[in-house]
Formats: structure tokens, sequence, C-alpha cells
């Protein structure tokens, strides 16, 4: 049976969109939502601990954010155009141009005037751009952390927020565009009282792309083309999993990246195991999940591919409730707001 994408539709007031991190991180509101009881609790964040105990184990994304934002200039006209580094393709950059009405194919756009930093615009895959570097692959550290600026989403207008704003307090291996947003209300003392009381904190690697944020264009669910990012997973990180699980533990995920992973794993294997490679999965109601039992996770867009798998986990009815009763009671949404914790 098909699902419409207008079902994953609601109302959401502008003012509740989170425009800057909070702090202390883990002192943001926590939404705990029981999809059996049908019910819901209005928590702090740090309260998550109450909640967790051993044999769970806690799986978290240690993807780094990469300072991806530059303002670049055309040789020709000097006007100025905003990119945003994506992935690698080869020794070329897959990015987006804005505004790139007047892009053309040859164009070279440099950093600054004078600057040796540069890249010749080379074409279009898939409505990205795809620039070649005209510089040493050596320099491209350099320049990140020289130049770059946090590559915040769309909705946060903000301008001025710092990368480690936007970085979880874990994040360890460089290659994402977006934060694993879930994972930013944890501190250094949250994790270690969590270990202390004897729940497994293991992680695994999923660069999150820009599609996290590309809306679902077509009416059914069913047609939308989910955008594939890069995933690494350890065996170690299978096997303490695995033996949670055996002994009775949950599998309790950081954020939607974590759930597509282990998923996908599940799916291709028929167990969890070490594995690297890309994942395009696309998980919305109807699916059936095999390795994860909770979700925490922020509130997200209505018509995304992030509500549909909340909506997938618990419900979309009560999904929907449980979004209205955020929305009335203030809270924030989206990569900077406050938390939602899925049993």
């Amino acid at each position: 049976m098909s699902s419409l994408v207008s079902e994953f539709d609601f109302s959401l007031p502008p003012e509740l969109i989170a425009q800057e991190p909070f702090y202390p991180r883990d002192h943001c509101r926590l939404m705990v939502v029981d999809r059996e009881r049908k019910t819901w609790e209005h928590r702090l964040f740090y309260e998550v601990l109450e909640y967790l105990e051993p044999p769970d184990v806690l799986v978290i994304n240690d993807t780094r954010v990469l300072p991806a934002r530059f303002w670049v200039y055309k040789e020709e006209t000097g006007g100025k155009v905003e990119i945003l580094f994506l992935r690698h393709r080869g020794e070329d950059w897959e990015c987006l141009l804005r505004p790139s009405r007047k892009i053309k194919v040859g164009q070279i756009l440099r950093l600054q005037k004078d600057s040796h930093f540069s890249w010749m615009v080379k074409g279009q895959n898939n409505g990205m751009w795809l620039v070649n570097p005209l510089f040493s692959p050596r320099e491209e550290e350099n320049l990140f952390q020289s130049f770059g600026e946090a590559p915040t989403p769309p909705y946060v207008k903000n301008r001025n927020i710092r990368l480690e704003d936007y970085q979880t307090v874990y994040a360890r291996i460089p290659g994402s565009v977006a934060a694993p947003t879930a994972g930013l209300h944890f501190t250094p003392r949250l994790l270690k009282k969590l270990k202390e009381k004897g729940v497994k904190v293991v992680s695994l690697t999923l660069h999150v792309g820009l599609g996290t944020f590309q809306p679902v264009k077509e009416e059914r669910i069913e047609d939308h083309n989910m955008h594939s990012e890069y995933f690494v997973f350890t065996e170690s990180a299978a096997q303490t999993i695995l033996e949670a699980k055996e002994k009775g533990g949950k599998v309790v995920a950081v954020g939607t990246t974590v759930v597509r992973v282990l998923e996908s794993i599940w799916q291709r294997s028929g167990t969890l195991k070490g594995m690297e490679g890309e994942t395009n999965l696309f998980i919305y109601p109807g699916f059936h999940f095999q390795v994860i039992d909770w979700l925490i996770t922020n509130f997200h867009l209505p018509r995304s591919t992030l509500f549909m798998l909340v909506c997938a986990l618990a419900g979309t009815d009560f999904m929907k409730e449980a979004y209205e009763e955020a929305i009335k009671n203030n809270y924030r949404f989206f990569s900077f707001g406050d938390a939602m914790l899925i049993k």
C-alpha cells in the first residue's frame, strides 16, 4: 500500500526553529514517548540516565563536520558565490554553488583575488556541481581549517555559529557536511555517568550528506530517491551490540544515522558484522526494525525522510500527536532544538 508524502505534513510555527545551540548541552528539554502506552513525559536531557541500565548499549555516530562552507569569487567578473563542498569524486569535489544561475563550465572560482586556492568548474552531476581543485591535495586540510565556515542548515539564519557548536563532543572522523544532531545533547560528564552505570557506548561512522535536508518532492514516498551516505562499522562494535541483545539489553540509537547503518547491515547480512560502504536505506512506515530498540533523536522537518523514520518506529498518528504536544509546549525544533527519546 502506497503512502502519500502529505500524510507526514504538519504545521510548525517558525519561531520554534532553534537558531543557536543550547548550553549546557544536556540541559535541553527531552520528551520521552512510550510507543506501547501512547504516553509522553517532559524531562531534561541529562535525565536520560534514568532510562538506561546494563546491559543496554548506546550507539553513537562519531563523524566530524567539515568546515565546508566558503565564499569564492568568479575570476572573470568578481561575482561572489557561496560554495558548499559535499564529497570527493575522485580528484574532484561535488558541491553546491549559490547563486548558480550564471555558473559556466570552465569558469575559475578563486578563494580571494590573489589567492592560489582556486577551482575549475567541470560540470554538473545529479544536480550538484563538480569542481576540480587547482592546487595540491596536501593543502586541502589547511584550506578547510583556515578559511572554512560551519555548514549550518538553511533554516538556521544565524551565520555566526562556531564550528565547535555544530560538533558532538565525541566527533572524531572528518567527513560530514551536517552534524548528527541527536548527539549534540551529550556532554563528557553524561557519557561518563552512563559508562559508570554499566551502559556500553559504541561508535560507528556515517558521514552525513546534504541529502538529509532535501525535501521529498514526490507525491508518493515510494517514489523518493533516497540519498546515499558512506559508513564504517567495526566488527568489535557488532559483537558488543550482539552480546547486549543476547543478554536482553536494549540497543539505543543516538540519531537516525545510527539507525540507518545498523538496519542496513542487518538487511544485507541477516546479522550484525563489520562493514564499510554506502547506504541509501529509506525507512518509512511498514519497515520492520531488526536491530534498534529505542531511539534518541531531535524534532524533524515536516515531510522529511527523518520524520518518516520516526513515524515508522512509533506510528504516524502517535508521532503527530507527540509533535502537536511538543509544539504546544514550545519545544525547540530541528538541528539545535530539543530531543526526543522514543522507547
